[in-house]
């Protein structure tokens, strides 16, 4: 065989081994986000409550906290001195964030995106998502002066709605499957949804019911306006990265349960420490100390430190801290937790052992 032949042959085959390794022990962006010291995470920041850029330049969100508990985990301890920012935020429009992914502008996406089979699919997008952090479901939103109750008051109206995105599809796919006839508007993004509903281009506005609250949370009168009862499809909606990459999908996966066991054996970030030197103390506590990294060496099959759970709900707290600090009823954005609860409480949230 030529010389430049078998070069070309010898290259091929080192491309294809890598590609084997990637996720199997081998090459992982998981590598890169350590070395440079801080994680690029896509958001939208245009969402109170899940991603939210504030006034004084600062994000704030349940998507932003989840961010920052993936930075607290994956980034060795010296780089997490006072003063040093480990999450790198990226705000993204929906037709933008898959690009963001491919191309490697950003570590992973914690924005508001659906786990759907087109999307999880080696032969769609081809992500890997990590748990479901928020189950939702699109809904509609219209002026209560209005005179529409229900789903069917809008045949032949104009919709405002969110381009490139599921919503558009759910859209369809619920007005085609009752024989109703109407008029999408659409938009790059939220924001730009919000305006054209604000200024009477459509007589209704959708997207997932919880973006519905966040946005109606920032109108002059947000009384005057009221979401309908009809649900159009289920969102759930979780945290993502490339696919391949197995080691950086396992390490969000058990940053994402960690935070819910967390949250059922009642470790709060007030009192993470002293649970950790409870353990340390009582070697009679076997899980405890797995969970906690005091034995086990659970941390070191994901290629984190053993006490990646500590780091994680001294950043952050559980996901029930997370969970009430953006959207309790206390905050800005209240949403009752429904589905979202325990599943000790009721919800669905659950998390596999640790072991």
């Amino acid at each position: 065989m030529p010389t430049r032949k078998r070069i070309g042959l010898l290259a091929l085959l080192m491309s294809v081994s890598a590609c084997a390794t990637l996720g199997e022990g081998g090459a992982s962006r998981l590598d890169l986000i350590r070395q440079r010291g801080s994680l690029r995470c896509g958001v939208s920041g245009k969402i109170p409550g899940f991603s939210f850029l504030k006034a004084d330049g600062s994000y704030s969100g349940l998507d932003v906290d989840l961010c920052r508990a993936f930075a607290a985990a994956f980034i060795p301890s010296e780089a997490n001195e006072p003063g040093v920012q480990r999450v790198e935020f990226r705000p993204l429009t929906a037709p933008e964030r898959f690009t963001a992914l491919r191309t490697g502008e950003i570590d992973l996406l914690s924005r508001n995106t659906t786990f759907n089979l087109s999307r999880d699919a080696a032969g769609g997008n081809g992500l890997s998502f990590a748990p479901v952090v928020f189950h939702d479901g699109q809904g509609l939103m219209v002026k209560a002066s209005s005179g529409i109750n229900r789903l069917d008051d809008l045949a032949n109206q104009a919709i405002c709605v969110g381009s490139g995105t599921t919503t558009e599809q759910n859209l369809n796919d619920a007005f085609e499957a009752r024989g109703i006839s109407y008029k999408p508007i659409k938009y790059q993004d939220l924001n730009q949804v919000v305006a054209g509903y604000l200024q009477d281009r459509c007589s209704a506005m959708t997207s997932d019911r919880s973006q519905l609250a966040a946005a109606r949370s920032g109108f002059a009168d947000p009384q005057s306006h009221r979401i309908l009862d009809d649900v159009l499809s289920k969102e759930p909606l979780a945290p993502a990265s490339v696919g391949g990459d197995q080691r950086l999908a396992d390490a969000m996966r058990w940053v994402v349960y960690a935070l819910i066991t967390a949250e059922e054996l009642g470790i709060t970030q007030a009192n993470v420490l002293n649970r950790l030197e409870e353990a340390k103390r009582r070697p009679e506590l076997t899980g405890l100390r797995r969970f906690l990294g005091v034995d086990g060496g659970l941390g070191e099959k994901l290629g984190l430190p053993d006490d990646f759970v500590v780091k994680v709900i001294e950043r952050t707290g559980n996901y029930g801290e997370i969970y009430s600090r953006h959207l309790g009823d206390n905050s800005q954005v209240p949403i009752p937790r429904g589905p979202n609860r325990l599943a000790a409480d009721g919800g669905v949230m659950i998390a596999p052992p640790f072991q």
